[in-house]
């Protein structure tokens, strides 16, 4: 599949979803494509990007994602940011750090949700709640800057 055969199966898959705030759910899909564009990603991350919440988001399947044409490491980091049901938090990083290309798309996918205009319209326990889990999340893996 090409990068724009994903983005459009990535925006398909997401069709008629919302985020917390009530946005079209595709927004966040491309803000995070764009950012790992703008942090230096290879297309495998960006492939990976417009993906990253398909699985976990019940979008599509793993069984799909297996038998997708895809390169395989785009199913690696699409696998390895996809969080579990009871997945404890430092293990949910581990995988992302061990997983070559799935940190960066983490990074954007977390500078994205802890944006603060995107937090601003969220009600301020949500908000609250949100800023902890994500900074938590970025002490877990490591990162310093978005």
């Amino acid at each position: 599949m090409t990068t724009a055969e994903v983005e459009a199966t990535a925006r398909a898959a997401h069709t008629g979803q919302t985020d917390k705030a009530g946005r079209p759910y595709e927004e966040h899909l491309r803000a995070v494509a764009n950012g790992v564009r703008t942090r230096g990603g290879t297309e495998t991350q960006i492939q990976a990007a417009w993906l990253h919440d398909a699985v976990e988001d019940h979008a599509l399947t793993e069984e799909w994602l297996a038998a997708a044409a895809l390169p395989q490491a785009v199913k690696d980091i699409v696998l390895a940011v996809t969080k579990r049901p009871g997945e404890e938090p430092a293990a949910y990083a581990a995988r992302i750090r061990a997983t070559p290309g799935a940190l960066l798309v983490k990074q954007a996918d977390l500078a994205h949700n802890a944006d603060p205009a995107r937090l601003a319209a969220l009600d301020p326990a949500t908000r609250d709640r949100l800023t902890a889990k994500y900074a938590a999340m970025r002490t877990l893996l490591g990162l310093t800057e978005d």
